[in-house]
């Protein structure tokens, strides 16, 4: 028993080094890429004017900090996103269980939501800018358009893969299609419905992005396109920077969620 424990810990310790190791490995790559871009930013290697520096885009955050207008932009895009998020979840849920409860109107309706899945999204973006008007619901719409059919599609097939001797059991003791779907259905996916969500908030952050692009007059993808256009490209490189914030923020967010789902299910 001895020999083993002392295994045991030898393997836990090289699995927390190993941690450890890509984390400053990590680290280290993205304090290399910042030095090497600032270097060759100011010994004239790159254009700063074109390809800005770190220290030119803090500058320029903490310059619209002091006039608040980021916290404006910022605030804008994660609240779209947020309640993008929301919606898509709720509805793809919904419309996943519809399509479950009844098989005769999931055939009907896959093809479509296939087709609708791999529409490119930026297409559909200015299409919804002249159904709707330039308003912050269409960007709404723009970044639940992104991400709700894939999430149906995947949603739907997780419930169709149920363990169906269960739903035999159910069944057996008269148990209905209700039954079934509140006992087993969702129960057994709640893991796949929290990836699901994992994937979603990355892609109506995209969506909402590309409604600002468009239709926007405020967010940071208002500050993108505008940067673009004006040649503020310190502007356009810091709300990159900011959306890669946002997106790692919201992701680790909903990772928490469900590490501590599986920690309560066991």
């Amino acid at each position: 028993m001895t020999e083993v424990s002392k295994y045991q810990i030898s393997y836990l310790k090289k699995i927390k080094h190993h941690k450890q190791f890509v984390r400053f490995t990590r680290i280290l790559l993205l304090i290399g890429f910042l030095l090497i871009w600032e270097i060759t930013a100011d010994t004239g290697i790159i254009d700063s004017f074109i390809f800005s520096s770190p220290s030119r885009i803090v500058l320029c955050f903490i310059g619209m900090v002091k006039d608040k207008s980021i916290f404006l932009h910022t605030g804008v895009t994660l609240y779209e996103t947020i309640l993008s998020f929301i919606f898509v979840t709720f509805f793809s849920i919904l419309a996943a269980i519809i399509l479950w409860l009844n098989q005769s109107l999931s055939e009907i309706l896959e093809p479509y939501l296939v087709v609708l899945n791999s529409l490119p999204k930026s297409a559909l973006a200015p299409l919804l800018i002249v159904w709707f008007g330039a308003t912050r619901t269409t960007i709404i719409i723009a970044g639940m358009s992104v991400a709700i059919f894939g999430s149906v599609l995947t949603l739907y097939t997780c419930f169709q893969n149920v363990d169906s001797q269960k739903l035999t059991l159910i069944y057996t003791l008269r148990g209905n299609k209700w039954h079934a779907l509140t006992k087993i259905v969702l129960p057994g996916n709640i893991p796949s419905i929290i990836s699901t969500m994992k994937v979603n908030i990355g892609l109506c952050l995209v969506g909402v992005v590309i409604g600002e692009f468009i239709g926007g007059r405020e967010g940071l993808g208002y500050l993108i396109i505008y940067g673009s256009q004006v040649f503020k490209l310190d502007w356009l490189l810091m709300s990159i920077c900011i959306l890669c914030i946002i997106a790692m923020g919201l992701y680790g967010l909903i990772g928490s969620v469900e590490k501590w789902y599986l920690k309560t299910i066991k």
